[in-house]
């Protein structure tokens, strides 16, 4: 006979599932304003639930110790005074950082700035880290607990009116929270900025999919009319073509716009002078955008393909422009001794 869940696994176990549910819930509803505050306010609760559950499984008591008798555990108002979740992540990963964990460290410090905000403009810029925390949620559930608690049964995948926000309801948004945006915007992109590029490249930290329209005139009973396509690194040319594709469909003005743009000799003067005693000029910039991939070297066939976040083409001027996260990441980056050593091999 299979050994029974210990009652408080089993009773955090069910408070973690519906938490994500309601969190799902909360982030599709259709006119929902307050999207990504609420639904990470209980993508958290449904993260430390499950912890909790995890940890009764293995016997573990998620609560704080006294710090004069650690036999006891502290008490808040008559209760044990229970790990939260950055404790949690703490017990659980230990000295280890994937991705994922890089995820729920983003999610609750995001958590933290933006649940007394109402910043609906973010919602799109923070999709891929919402769904991601969303998947290894589930994922880490399924592996602990077993495929029959997994959430995919319950979820259908979003309907969406329109291709995107159109740009002038952008920038009338982005007028009416101006103030509390540039603070939590800075924050999500000094975030990012020290995270390595397979961090930011990778699934478990931030959820990417291409939606490719099916294209056909016939239909079986097998059909489906949205497929999600994992990415697959041993199969490199497949993947390769899914790039292609999505380089041909994606909409131009992504990665051309002139808002806060720096030019490479800004950059170059901005980092600089916060480089401890490191050499750093033109050519250094040269070797770390080559470096980070984050634009194509000259005469691609399609300059517009940089990574937004830290780089965009200027058609009208035939060049490349740069945002503050990409000083930032650079900062952050090259004042490590060993990185500095890589990217610029050696030179001082």
């Amino acid at each position: 006979m299979p050994r029974k869940m210990p009652i408080e696994a089993d009773a955090n176990l069910r408070k973690a599932r519906e938490a994500a549910l309601l969190a799902v819930e909360t982030y599709n509803r259709p006119g929902a304003s307050f999207r990504s505050a609420g639904y990470l306010v209980l993508m958290v609760v449904a993260w430390t639930a499950l912890f909790h559950a995890i940890f009764a499984k293995r016997k573990v008591k998620p609560y704080y110790r006294q710090k004069k008798n650690l036999r006891r555990f502290e008490r808040v108002d008559g209760d044990f005074k229970c790990w939260e979740l950055a404790e949690c992540m703490q017990q659980f990963y230990a000295d280890q950082n994937p991705p994922a964990r890089k995820n729920l460290e983003f999610v609750v410090k995001l958590r933290n700035k933006i649940e007394h905000r109402f910043l609906p403009v973010l919602d799109i810029e923070i999709f891929g880290e919402c769904q991601a925390l969303l998947n290894n949620f589930e994922q880490l559930m399924c592996e602990t607990f077993g495929d029959k608690y997994a959430l995919s049964a319950s979820l259908a995948f979003a309907l969406q009116f329109g291709r995107s926000v159109a740009p002038a309801q952008q920038a009338a948004m982005r007028g009416a929270f101006k103030q509390h945006l540039q603070s939590v915007r800075k924050f999500v992109d000094r975030f990012r900025s020290t995270l390595s590029a397979d961090v930011l490249a990778d699934q478990n930290y931030s959820f990417k999919v291409f939606l490719i329209p099916k294209i056909g005139n016939t239909r079986s009973a097998d059909d489906v009319a949205v497929e999600f396509i994992k990415h697959d690194p041993t199969k490199p040319e497949e993947m390769s073509r899914y790039d292609r594709v999505v380089a041909l469909i994606k909409p131009r003005q992504v990665n051309i716009v002139n808002a806060n743009g720096l030019k490479p000799s800004t950059v170059v003067q901005r980092v600089a002078t916060q480089l401890a005693g490191k050499k750093f000029n033109s050519h250094s910039h040269v070797q770390c955008w080559q470096h980070f991939k984050v634009r194509p070297s000259g005469g691609s066939p399609d300059p517009g393909l940089c990574n937004p976040q830290f780089c965009s083409y200027d058609v009208l001027h035939k060049d490349y422009i740069y945002t503050q996260a990409w000083v930032d990441f650079l900062v952050v980056k090259l004042n490590d001794p060993a990185t500095y050593q890589v990217v610029m091999g050696g030179a001082q």
